[in-house]
This record gives structure tokens, sequence and C-alpha cells, in this order.
């Protein structure tokens, strides 16, 4: 069966998924295979769950011929139906990738240009070579406006989703310090999410390029149409408030922006939606309401009280850069006691050690009510701070302790579990 054939089918039954948990009355199943895992073992169980129909690629399990679509290699099929797809849109894909904001700048993209088109964007941070495909899959004919977030932690894999996705836009937010085991040094990092630019470089493409980071405006060069923004100068301008637990801002063209994110470090996601906004012709007023509306949730940026304590929840995340931002956002908050509780920052292989002592070293540069690290990362660092090797550990002490009146910064990366510390 081609790909012209499967499309075929799938516009008869245009839900597609790779999960039998997940899976809903005519679905189209794809039965992908991993390390530990064979999913064509599950294509009987989900046909019989009532999928309209299994794609497989192994022969043995072909059990249900009538039913079941046997292909060489599933992954590769479901990518190549999601290109298929995409080609049927004459409409803009904004591509997003970076190391920190990507999903806080994908939601805010969504929500801008939400205002006023039909906009659809990745759900959650389904951002990988299965998720991307899926995200494209699940874009409906009539949408206006397309956001694509893509991740990576290897080269190379943002160079094959902008094969799938094609996007005719995009944005890397930064270049940080993440996942180095697997891209081997920051530059490895820039070399893997410069991906992006080279092909829209190499394919007529959009960009817009926070002008606050010269090595974006750098790694830029020769791309067809490139917008800016951040601070002065740039083609979408703006400032923060400082001292503001929630972000705060002016900007040139849109006004007075008041918006539900915690800390300044948020403020060039908000301009790149402002950017992507206002440069398709959303009206500043909609525009305005919009990203004042918005309410984060997944503790990413989230600021939440309980009692007369106020929560910086930013749990889903962290590595030496996205960590050293919201640290010293939180230092020059306006506050009367300031209270850290930090995980650990993992995958960052040989580079452990010295980014987490660099990390303790921050921390004493300025005053705090207590400081509270976890995880075994922070058990070589030479510090004067508490440390657990747990998050449970650390809501138990957390809850001894009785603060009043206190502002808490809860960040960590996502598999330490910080958010167990509110819980």
């Amino acid at each position: 069966m081609n790909i012209e054939q499967l499309y075929s089918i799938y516009r008869q039954h245009p839900s597609v998924q790779t999960d039998t948990r997940l899976l809903q009355p005519g679905d189209i199943f794809f039965a992908l295979r991993g390390p530990n895992f064979n999913g064509n073992q599950y294509a009987s169980a989900a046909l019989a769950a009532g999928a309209s129909y299994a794609v497989i690629d192994d022969p043995a399990f072909n059990t249900q011929p009538e039913k079941m679509v046997l292909v060489d290699d599933t992954l590769t099929t479901l990518q190549d139906l999601a290109r298929h797809h995409r080609r049927q849109f004459q409409i803009p894909f904004i591509a997003i990738t970076g190391t920190n904001g990507k999903t806080t700048t994908k939601e805010m993209l969504r929500t801008a240009l939400g205002a006023a088109y039909r906009t659809h964007a990745t759900a959650g941070n389904l951002n990988n070579h299965i998720g991307v495909p899926l995200t494209i899959l699940r874009i409906p004919l009539d949408a206006e406006m397309a956001v694509i977030e893509m991740g990576a932690n290897h080269r190379h894999e943002i160079a094959g989703y902008c094969k799938v996705a094609e996007p005719t836009h995009g944005l890397i937010t930064n270049i940080g310090k993440a996942h180095l085991e697997g891209f081997g040094s920051e530059e490895g990092v820039r070399l893997a999410k410069g991906e992006l630019y080279d092909y829209l470089r190499e394919n007529g493409g959009t960009v817009f390029v926070c002008k606050d980071y010269p090595y974006l405006v750098e790694m830029s060069k020769g791309i067809g149409t490139i917008i800016t923004y951040g601070h002065e100068p740039a083609d979408y301008a703006g400032a923060p408030f400082p001292g503001t637990a929630l972000l705060e801002l002016e900007a040139v063209e849109a006004g007075h922006v008041r918006t539900h994110l915690a800390g300044a470090y948020n403020f060039p996601n908000v301009m790149a939606a402002i950017a992507a906004g206002l440069h398709f012709k959303v009206p500043a007023d909609k525009l305005r309401a919009a990203l004042e509306a918005y309410v984060p949730s997944n503790n990413r940026s989230q600021v939440m009280q309980k009692g007369t304590n106020t929560y910086v929840m930013d749990a889903y995340n962290a590595n030496p850069s996205s960590m050293k931002a919201a640290v010293e956002n939180f230092a020059a908050l306006d506050a009367k006691q300031k209270v850290l509780m930090l995980g650990a920052m993992k995958e960052l292989g040989d580079d452990s050690p010295k980014e987490h002592q660099a990390l303790a070293d921050l921390l004493q540069t300025s005053h705090w009510k207590a400081v509270v690290l976890v995880g075994k990362e922070f058990s070589q660092t030479q510090h004067p701070y508490v440390w657990f090797e747990t998050a449970d550990e650390a809501r138990q002490w957390l809850e001894m302790q009785k603060f009043e009146d206190t502002h808490i910064l809860v960040k960590g990366s996502r598999s330490v579990g910080m958010e167990k510390v509110v819980s």
C-alpha cells in the first residue's frame, strides 16, 4: 500500500494513536517498536478495542489482513503520512526549538495567533520523532495556523523533524547548556538547534529572532526574511517591569501587558508571541487580551498562593542556563523573605559536578531566608545549605518550617519530582 492509499484511509479515520492505552474507537493504530517494546504485539488487541486499522511492520502479526496494513517500517510510514498531510496545507507552519522556554513560547504563540486565526499547536510537549508527526496528523484541514514544537537531545533530530513538518517560519528561543550527554557541548547544542535555521535558509523561510541574543542574530544570517524582537532596537520591541513576581511588560505596538507568567526571564517568550501576532496582523487589543488571559499550567512558570506564602513553580525542567535565569530573577524579586527549593539538573554528563558547583556558588552571591538542594548530584557539592536526596524529604522539611509571608521558588529537572514539595 502506497502513502496515497494510506492517506485515503486516514481521511476516513483521521485520528492516529500509537498507545493502546489511549486508543479511541475508530483510531488508526501504528504499531511502533522501541528498545524495550514491540507494538506489533498489540495490533490485534487494538483492533479488538475498536481501532479501524492497525499499521504493522512484522508479518508474523498480520492476523487480520483486511484490517492490518503491513509496511516496511511503521515509524517511517507514520512520518511519511504526516508529511503527506502537511502538504495539503497552504498556511504558515511555525517551528519552535531552543534550550529553554520552547513549550511556554509555543503556548504563547498558540494564544496570540488564536486570537484571530484557527490555530493548531503541539499538545503538551509532543515534540520528538513520534510527537511531531502525531501533532501534524491532528491538524484539521480548516486550520489557518500551525505551531510545531521540536525538541532534541542529539544532532540531526531537528533536521529530521523539518523534513516532516516543512516549516515556513521558525523560532529558536535560546541556546544553553542542556542534554550535554547527547550534544557533547554547548557548541553541539548550537549546531543541533541551528538545524532549524539551516532548513529555513535553504527553503526561503522566515525566522523570528530575539535580538537580545547576539548568537541568534549571527546564526540567522543568510535567511531570506528575519523579523527581530526583544529590547530596543528590534522590529518588535518592549521592556519588562522589574521586581514583579508576575511578568509585566510594555511593548511598543501592543501596549502594557500583564501576564500570569512568573519571572522576567519569560520576557523573550512573550515578546516572541507579540512579534508573531503583530506580524500576522492580529489586532493589538485582541493580542493583548489573549496574552493577559493565558494562565500557565503543568508546573511551568506558575505562581501559586498557599496561605500567606507565594510559590513560584517552575519544576517541569531545569538545566544550567534556565536555573541561572530563575535564580537571578528570584534574587531581583521585591519580596521580604525568599526561600529556594532546587532540584538537581539531569543529563549533563561529565559536566554535572562542575555545573552543580557553579549553581551552588551562584546562590552564595545573594541573601536567602533558606536554601534547600535536592538530589544526589548535590551531595558532593561544597555549599552551606540544607541538602536532601529526595523531594519527599524536602517537602517534610518545608512543612516543619511554618514559613509565613514568604516567596518560595521550586525548580528542578522533571525526574527529581520537585512538584511534590508543594503537594
